[in-house]
C-alpha cells in the first residue's frame, strides 16, 4: 500500500486522472507499455513507470480496490497523451471499467468519458459526463469531459457552458491545456492564449516537469495553428526540455522546423519522434519526399505499413491510406468510423479519401460538415478547396484555399505549396455585370391650352325658346301623395 499511496495522493489531487487533458491529439502508436525507458527518458517518466508498476504490484494483493483500479486508469492516460499509444487508452478504459464493477467512482467515470473522447466517441462521452456530474457535481474535471463532448457533437454553446464551469474553478495545468485546444480547434485563439497564460502561471507554481512539457505543448499547437513557426520551435523546445521524452513535441517541433526550410533539424526531430512512436516514420516520408529522396520516403512508409499502421487511430490509418495506399480501402475505413462517430474530424479524413478515390460530389457533402460554424482548421479548408476544385467549382475553390493560407500559410509541407499554386491557376472570378440603365420616369399627360377665341353666348332668343321646350311634370295621385281610387 505504501507504494500507492503518492498515486492515490495524485488522483485525489486531480493530476493523474486530468493528465489527459493535456496534449489531446488523436492517438498515434508508440512503445509498448511496460518497456523499459531508453536514455533519453526523463526522471520524471521513470517515476511514472515505477508507479504503474507499484500500483500494479498492489493490486495483485488488493484486486477489490476500487480506487486503486481508478488510479492505474489515470497512470494509462497520461503515458497515453504522453506518448501517443493507443494501447495505454485500451488498458485505461479496462482499469476504469473494472473500478465500476467495484464501486460507482466519479473519477473512473470521467477517465472513461476521457477515452471515449479520445476516440471520437463523443456521444458516450456526453453520457459518462453527465453520469459524472450527478454522482459528483463539484468535481470540475467532469465539465472538460463535457466540453470535449459537445463540441464533438457540434453543440458550441452547451460545450461553453461546460468550459466556463471547469474554469471558474481550480483546474490543473492538464485541464488549463485541455481547455485552450478546445477553444483553439474552435477558432477562439485569444481565450485559448488567455487560458494557456493561466496554464504557464500554474505550471511555474506547481514546479512540475510534466505540467511545464503540457503547458509548453499547448502553447506550441496554438503558435503552430496561428501560422507562427518560429515561436512554435521555442514552444516545443521548452516542452522536450521539460520531458526528453515528449514524443509529440519531438514531432511538433519538426513540422515546424520544415515550414522554416531548417530541413535538416526536422529530418532529426522527426527521427527522435519516429524512435519513440513508429506512428511519425509516414511524417519523416514525407519529408523525404518532399526534399526529393523517394527511396527514403519508400522506406519509412514501409516501416509505417509494418509497424505503424496496425497501432494508429483510424483517422491516421485512413488518412495514409488515403495519400500512400489504397483510397477505396481508406473510404471503407472512414465510412465505417463515420457510422459510428460523426465528428468534424472523420467528416475531414473520409471527404479527403473520397477525393482521392474520385468520388468528389460525395466529397464535398462530407467537407462541407468537416467544418462547423466557428471552426479555423487550416488543413480542413484546404481539402474543401481541392474538392470545390476537382469539381469545377473555381469560385469557391478559390475562397476555401485562400482561407486555409490566411489561417495557417504552413498548414502542410506539401499541401501549402499546392493552395498557392492552385490560386495562380485557378481563373478569377469574373467581374460583376454592370447595373442596368435606370428606367425612364412616367411623364404626366400634358394638360389641355385653354383656345384663344371666345365662347360665344348664346342669343336671348334661343334661351326663351329652351325655356318653352322645358315639359312639365305630371300631377298623378301617386306622385301627389295620394293613393289611387
Amino acid at each position: 500500500m505504501r507504494r500507492l499511496l503518492p498515486f492515490l495522493g495524485c488522483l485525489a489531487a486531480g493530476g493523474v486522472l486530468l493528465a489527459v487533458f493535456g496534449p489531446g491529439d488523436p492517438p498515434g502508436p508508440g512503445t509498448a507499455p511496460g518497456a523499459s525507458p531508453g536514455p533519453a527518458t526523463s526522471p520524471a517518466a521513470r517515476a511514472r513507470a515505477d508507479l504503474v508498476a507499484g500500483a500494479r504490484a498492489y493490486l495483485r494483493e488488493h484486486p477489490t480496490d476500487a480506487r486503486a483500479w481508478t488510479a492505474l486508469g489515470g497512470a494509462h492516460l497520461d503515458e497515453a497523451g504522453r506518448t501517443g499509444d493507443p494501447a495505454h487508452y485500451t488498458m485505461a478504459r479496462s482499469a476504469f471499467r473494472h473500478s465500476l464493477s467495484l464501486s460507482p467512482e466519479a473519477d473512473a467515470m470521467i477517465g472513461m468519458g476521457v477515452v471515449a473522447n479520445v476516440r471520437h466517441e463523443h456521444g458516450a462521452a456526453r453520457v459518462w459526463g453527465t453520469r459524472a456530474f450527478r454522482a459528483a457535481p463539484h468535481r470540475w474535471p467532469l465539465y472538460g469531459v463535457l466540453a470535449g463532448a459537445y463540441t464533438g457533437l457540434g453543440r458550441y454553446g452547451r460545450a461553453d457552458l461546460a468550459l466556463r464551469r471547469m474554469l471558474g474553478g481550480t483546474p490543473d495545468v492538464a485541464s488549463l491545456t485541455r481547455a485552450a485546444d478546445l477553444l483553439r480547434v474552435r477558432g477562439e485563439s485569444g481565450r485559448a492564449r488567455a487560458v494557456l497564460r493561466r496554464a504557464g502561471l500554474a505550471a511555474a507554481s506547481s514546479a512540475s516537469s510534466a505540467d511545464v512539457a503540457r503547458y509548453a505543448y499547448g502553447l506550441g499547437e496554438l503558435e503552430w495553428s496561428l501560422g507562427r513557426p518560429r515561436q512554435a520551435v521555442r514552444a516545443y523546445g521548452r516542452a522536450l526540455a521539460a520531458d526528453p521524452g515528449h514524443a509529440p513535441a519531438y514531432a511538433g517541433r519538426a513540422r515546424a522546423e520544415a515550414a522554416l526550410g531548417l530541413t535538416g533539424a526536422a529530418v532529426r526531430d522527426y527521427g527522435a519522434a519516429a524512435a519513440r512512436d513508429p506512428g511519425y516514420t509516414a511524417d519523416l516520408g514525407e519529408l523525404y519526399e518532399y526534399l526529393g529522396q523517394p527511396e527514403r520516403a519508400a522506406r519509412q512508409y514501409a516501416l509505417f505499413t509494418s509497424y505503424g499502421l496496425a497501432r494508429v487511430d483510424v483517422l491516421r490509418a485512413g488518412r495514409f491510406e488515403a495519400d500512400h495506399g489504397d483510397p477505396a480501402s481508406a473510404v471503407r475505413r472512414l465510412r465505417a468510423e463515420w457510422n459510428g462517430h460523426r465528428a468534424p474530424e472523420v467528416a475531414d479524413a473520409l471527404a479527403w479519401a473520397l477525393h482521392r478515390a474520385g468520388h468528389n460530389a460525395e466529397a464535398a457533402m462530407y467537407a462541407a460538415r468537416a467544418e462547423p460554424p466557428g471552426t479555423r482548421d487550416a488543413l480542413a479548408a484546404y481539402h474543401r478547396g481541392e474538392i470545390a476544385r476537382a469539381l469545377g467549382d473555381t469560385v469557391s475553390a478559390r475562397a476555401h484555399l485562400a482561407r486555409a493560407l490566411r489561417i495557417n500559410p504552413y498548414f502542410s509541407l506539401d499541401g501549402a505549396p499546392r493552395a498557392r499554386q492552385a490560386l495562380i491557376e485557378l481563373p478569377k472570378a469574373p467581374p460583376p455585370p454592370p447595373p442596368p440603365p435606370p428606367s425612364p420616369k412616367p411623364t404626366a399627360p400634358a394638360k389641355a391650352t385653354p383656345s384663344a377665341t371666345p365662347t360665344p353666348k348664346p342669343s336671348p332668343t334661343t334661351v326663351k325658346a329652351t325655356k318653352a321646350a322645358k315639359p312639365q311634370p305630371k300631377h298623378s295621385a301617386t306622385a301627389a301623395g295620394r293613393r289611387p281610387a
